[in-house]
């Protein structure tokens, strides 16, 4: 893997403030802990009010810092924004490297204690429990595992087009003609950058598979964003846009799983959080909506941890509010509660899925399966492969070649080539 220098941005507008050891108090009251994140769907937002509740049970008092925005871009610049300012959240949803970044200047604090009394290193799967430690001390602890290469389906418009479930890239693209005769919309979208490259990356996986997905996706690896097989890739990539709608551009996520719940749309590719929607709404897995692994990807799993990071905080009744909050999140309560709502699995595999549907069980069989089979792969485009400032100039690239007319799949693999490398 790329040995990386810390990202500028970040360290230029925040290091003066670490160094100062400005950050170390909040104005927050003994016992509060004021949580930033952004679930913010319907869904979402009812499973982090369960967190809330039980939190506040406890004699602890939760502000809500919620800031919409599917993929968290908006939420982290307020965070950023917190912080220049000295008075950062006591506990934020931060993930995967964004963790370290954090963490080597200095502003997080450690949950060691918590860790040690509630033995996460023994109910945590390794790959879990890495990404929420900083220099061997866990900083963080995690809410869920979500998958992403999940393809969601509405058997009614399926059965009406006469196509079944696509299982590879190929019968998908077959399907969607199919389908848009029968006067559907073969693929909802919304035409924001994440999204993007939410299926840029399961595009990524079904045609190349995994090893080239870490060569690109995590290592950067200049000879394979440039190559053959990159080019093919994108390829498949910009045909997706033929499945898709002319009004997806600056659409939600949740709005096109509304077009799949309605009946408008006939599939959506999205993270398992778009579960929660169908659940919201009393649907039925198998029933009244399909799920399964995105075409082509069966043999892998692209992950996104949902964790929540705890700042430094000086108020010892207010370190006892994040160390509460902290045991809360991996208790099995909270885990059941909280994904049977969000539509993820729990963090802990140890627990009892009897009450989980069919796709939750599915996909903790296929966590345990690919993490022995090699296919368990971190999603760049939910911020688990690669530092912000590398994901945002991958985003760049992708986002602006699937809406290009004239830009070529050569020119885009190059342009990625030149992005890694500006970034390294």
């Amino acid at each position: 893997m790329c040995a990386f220098k810390q990202p500028l941005t970040l360290r230029k507008t925040l290091l003066g403030l670490a160094v100062a050891g400005t950050l170390g108090a909040t104005q927050a009251q003994a016992g509060d802990v004021e949580v930033l994140h952004w679930w913010t769907s319907g869904g979402e937002a009812r499973a982090a009010n369960v967190l809330k509740e039980l939190v506040e049970e406890e004699g602890h008092h939760w502000e809500d810092f919620a800031v919409a925005g599917g993929g968290g871009e908006t939420a982290m610049t307020v965070l950023k924004s917190r912080a220049m300012s000295g008075n950062p959240p006591s506990a934020a949803q931060i993930k995967g490297p964004e963790i370290q970044e954090w963490g080597d200047l200095g502003l997080l604090g450690s949950l060691d204690d918590v860790a040690e009394s509630e033995g996460w290193d023994e109910k945590l799967p390794g790959v879990v429990a890495n990404v929420m430690k900083h220099d061997g001390q866990y900083v963080a602890v995690p809410v869920n595992v979500h998958r992403v290469n999940w393809l969601w389906a509405n058997p009614e418009v399926l059965e009406e087009a006469g196509v079944a479930l696509p299982t590879t890239l190929d019968e998908m693209f077959a399907a969607g003609e199919a389908i848009r005769e029968a006067g559907y919309v073969p693929l909802a979208h919304g035409g924001q950058a994440w999204q993007d490259a939410t299926v840029f990356e399961t595009v990524l996986l079904a045609t190349a598979g995994n090893d080239f997905y870490r060569r690109t996706m995590v290592d950067l690896d200049p000879e394979a964003l440039g190559s053959e097989q990159m080019i093919e890739a994108l390829e498949n990539f910009k045909r997706m846009r033929e499945l898709m709608d002319d009004g997806m551009s600056g659409r939600d996520w949740n709005i096109a799983t509304s077009m799949v719940i309605s009946g408008k749309a006939a599939m959506q590719l999205m993270g398992d959080w778009a579960k929660g929607e169908f659940t919201a709404a009393g649907l039925e897995p198998g029933k009244d909506y399909l799920c399964a692994p995105a075409p082509g990807t069966e043999h892998s799993f692209t992950f996104n941890i949902d964790s929540l990071a705890m700042f430094r905080v000086s108020e010892e009744a207010d370190q006892e509010a994040q160390h509460t909050l902290a045991r809360l999140v991996l208790e099995p309560e909270f885990q059941k509660t909280f994904n049977l709502a969000k539509g993820s699995i729990p963090a802990r595999p140890d627990l009892d899925m009897s009450e989980f549907d069919q796709c939750a069980q599915k996909s903790l069989e296929d966590f345990q399966r690919t993490a022995d089979e090699g296919g368990l792969v971190p999603s760049m485009a939910h911020g688990m492969a690669v530092r912000s400032d590398v994901q945002g100039a991958i985003f760049d690239v992708v986002t602006n070649f699937f809406n290009s007319p004239d830009m070529s799949a050569e020119q885009a693999a190059q342009r990625m080539v030149s992005a890694a490398q500006a970034v390294m």
